[in-house]
């Protein structure tokens, strides 16, 4: 880039950066310094850190997310979630709540790294947010609250964060508040995660005591600065015998543990322990036991802690430097797809978000080759060429114009009309062909038989089914067209919401994985599309199945104009054992011989049809099988009329079938203290909820059990009024079981009308 273009380049920058809060400049684009500039548009892959930033709900993540971006100088003044001035809470609805439902992607320096950093939410209802997140990380930051340890919803990110390969670092925060326990926390880590946490620093003092760190890597102690508003101003010193001795022997005790159990953790390091410093471990280099620390945080065999309080803004910097320190560059993960795309653009679109101006912005991680804007892409799910008009660097809802992007950062392109959460994104379609051939002769070489279409396709995220629904009408008939249109938007950007159309009613339902995600959407429609909707009243997506196999037939015979249409249909409709949602189609051998393909599918479509409304509450019929036994069609029926019939015969099997309701249960974890014990558990016996087992963390007791979602609507009001505020709740989806048949009954007579009025 010569020096005019770059002059030119900076010109068109300045006016995008918005006002109405002041960030700071752009790290190097000061002075037009040629060398910083392209450091800011692509630095080397080995600088770069995509991080995200995951817990349970209130750990403070968003705060911690605040304080790094503060101190990394992307802005000027400290956001605090309670005052609903954030950078990443950027939603009117995350701003309003004190929570963070969408995950903003940050861009921003700190010592010579490049960091991508991402802000996920902790609520239950926006797991599948955490999820998609995950699957483009290189490495995470777990934010625990040092006075519970971990909680709930910790547990299941945990999970996902397992079965993505993450390698994580812990932060202990909250290290100020009352009853915070570091010993406590991360021996909940040890237990209730089962991983092997290193101490690198140990606080200096708890709750209000609490002052600083100590590095246990370097023997050194940290200490903020009272005076100092912000947290910037802080000591490094040295521990030294004559003024910290008990301390000092602390630490080393400390390091030597560390030491011992990276050892064992760490062939190599074992070998240099063993060998140059078995005698002395103090004589240890704090950069050999970096180095150790970060290749034991690479294979996943241990998790690096440290703490701090991000409210009080300390403990920040370390953590930082951690992050650059232990967690990997994207060169450093190991991708198996990337050898077939060899330089070729490989990326994956994790997120989708709908702008007023510049329409859809889609979020894309960059696994391999370079991104420009104006260049044509391949969508290999959609199977669509679109073209990036665009390219933009995230800076939370601020978005900066660059000129091109390398692999392992994200990006965020404008103009992608249909590319949608979790597709692949390639340079072109014969590139991706190229990448499939040699996929298929590795696969041979290995024989291993995979599809070759799963094979290009980075991993999809397993959306969850919805477990609410209600209804949503527009102001007037005549916006209908505008609330479609919302909704559709909407459902680009979160995968997880559902939208159906009630063939009885003809009414819009929506179908959501919670209270809060449902009340969050009908937000956003009269915040972001001006749309005053009505929602009916909240339902639990039921399920149901049958008790015994059924045989049925049907003709269907009609004329339509000079064509005579005629089909006659036999099946068998079954329970199943193992849990299936859609129904198991076989056929009978006289059947699958002659059955041409386009019949076949006609026959398919009908049973699915069928299969969407039970004749019970019309919920989506699941755990069955059906077998066709016989097929008779008259030359030139249409498949139309085939599977009308067919549809029809599998609806009279189920209503001759004995028919069971299955509802969805929940996981329910209760965070109680003793006081309020007994109410609560009163209250759950009266939901119909079944208590596992109840545990003690410090002075709180945590109930674990079970619980209808039918019996759980509203519960946050009541357990607030039980404790007087002081409980908290998480819940999730555990599986569908059946309902009793006295509940049945009730649920059936209450749906038809029939419930007397007592």
């Amino acid at each position: 880039m010569c020096c005019s273009k770059i002059r030119a380049y900076l010109k068109r920058l300045k006016p995008r950066v918005p006002l109405g809060r002041s960030y700071s400049s752009l790290p190097g684009l000061v002075g037009n310094d040629i060398k910083s500039l392209r450091s800011v548009i692509s630095p080397p892959i080995a600088k770069i850190r995509n991080i995200g930033i995951m817990a349970h709900i209130d750990a403070g993540k968003t705060t911690t997310t605040e304080r790094i971006l503060y101190y990394s100088g992307y802005t000027r003044s400290l956001g605090d979630v309670d005052d609903g001035d954030t950078v990443t809470d950027f939603m009117a609805q995350e701003r309003e709540r004190g929570i963070t439902i969408q995950s903003a992607a940050v861009t921003f320096d700190w010592k010579g790294y490049r960091v991508n950093l991402i802000d996920t939410p902790g609520h239950v209802d926006f797991t599948l947010e955490v999820e998609r997140c995950l699957r483009v990380l290189d490495g995470a930051v777990a934010v625990f609250d040092a006075s519970a340890g971990v909680e709930a919803q910790t547990v299941t990110v945990w999970r996902q964060a397992d079965k993505h390969k993450i390698p994580r670092i812990c932060f202990l925060n909250k290290m100020d508040k009352t009853g915070a326990s570091f010993k406590y926390a991360v021996e909940s880590i040890r237990e209730k995660l089962k991983a092997k946490p290193l101490l690198l620093q140990l606080p200096l003092g708890e709750g209000k005591a609490f002052k600083g760190v100590v590095d246990v890597v370097s023997k050194e102690k940290l200490l903020w600065n009272r005076q100092s508003e912000d947290g910037k101003d802080f000591e490094r010193k040295p521990l030294l015998e004559m003024s910290d001795a008990e301390l000092l022997k602390e630490t080393t005790e400390a390091r030597n543990d560390l030491i011992e159990q990276v050892a064992d953790l760490d062939d190599e390091f074992a070998d240099l322990v063993l060998g140059e410093f078995s005698e002395n471990f103090d004589l240890l280099p704090a950069e050999k036991l970096q180095t150790a620390i970060h290749r034991v945080t690479l294979a996943q065999t241990a998790v690096p802690v440290l703490c701090g309080s991000a409210l009080k803004n300390k403990g920040v910097q370390p953590l930082l430097d951690a992050i650059t320190m232990y967690l990997p560059s994207p060169e450093e993960r190991n991708y198996e797809f990337l050898q077939w795309y060899k330089d070729d653009l490989c990326a994956l679109a994790f997120k989708v978000l709908h702008d007023k101006q510049r329409g859809p912005l889609v979020f894309l991680r960059i696994y391999s080759g370079i991104i420009k804007p104006q260049s044509a892409i391949y969508n290999i799910n959609g199977n669509c060429t679109e073209r990036i008009s665009r390219l933009l660097l995230p800076f939370a809802d601020q978005h900066i114009e660059i000129p091109s992007l390398t692999a392992g950062n994200i990006a965020l392109t404008v103009g992608l009309k249909h590319t949608a959460t979790g597709d692949t994104i390639v340079s072109s379609k014969s590139s991706a062909l190229a990448a499939a051939r040699r996929a298929e002769r590795e696969g041979e070489k290995k024989h291993r038989q995979n599809n070759e279409a799963e094979r290009l396709l980075l991993a999809g995220v397993e959306i969850p089914e919805p477990v609410f629904f209600c209804t949503i009408e527009p102001p007037s008939v005549a916006r209908q067209p505008d609330l479609d249109y919302a909704l559709k938007c909407l459902q680009r950007e979160d995968p997880s919401l559902k939208v159906k159309l009630d063939p009885d009613s003809g009414q819009t339902v929506l179908c959501g994985m919670g209270e809060l995600h449902i009340e969050i959407i009908h937000d956003r429609i009269k915040r972001e599309y001006g749309l005053e909707t009505y929602l009916g009243p909240l339902q639990v997506a039921y399920r149901e199945t049958i008790l015994n196999a059924v045989h049925a037939t049907d003709t269907l015979d009609r004329t339509v104009g000079d064509k005579r249409h005629l089909v006659t249909v036999e099946l068998e409709v079954k329970p199943i054992e193992t849990s299936s949602v859609v129904p198991v189609i076989k056929y009978a051998a006289s059947v699958s011989e002659d059955l041409p393909k386009v019949s076949q599918e006609a026959v398919e479509n009908g049973i699915h049809s069928a299969c969407l409304q039970g004749p019970l509450l019309g919920s989506p019929i699941q755990d069955v099988a059906i077998t066709l036994h016989s097929l008779v069609i008259h030359p030139g029926t249409s498949t139309t009329m085939i599977s009308a019939c067919v549809s029809r015969c599998v609806q009279k099997a189920l209503k001759k079938a004995d028919k069971q309701v299955l509802e969805p249960l929940m996981n329910l974890e209760v965070t109680v203290t003793r006081d309020y014990l007994s109410p609560v558990l009163a209250d759950l016996a009266q939901r119909r909820g079944t208590i596992q087992e109840i545990q003690t963390r410090q002075e709180n007791k945590i109930v674990i059990g079970f619980v209808p979602l039918a019996e759980i609507m509203g519960y946050s009001t009541v357990l607030r009024t039980l404790t007087s505020g002081s409980a908290t709740f998480a819940l999730e989806l555990c599986n569908y079981q059946a309902m009793n048949p006295q509940d049945q009954t009730t649920l059936l007579s209450r749906r038809s009308g029939l419930t007397q009025v007592l």
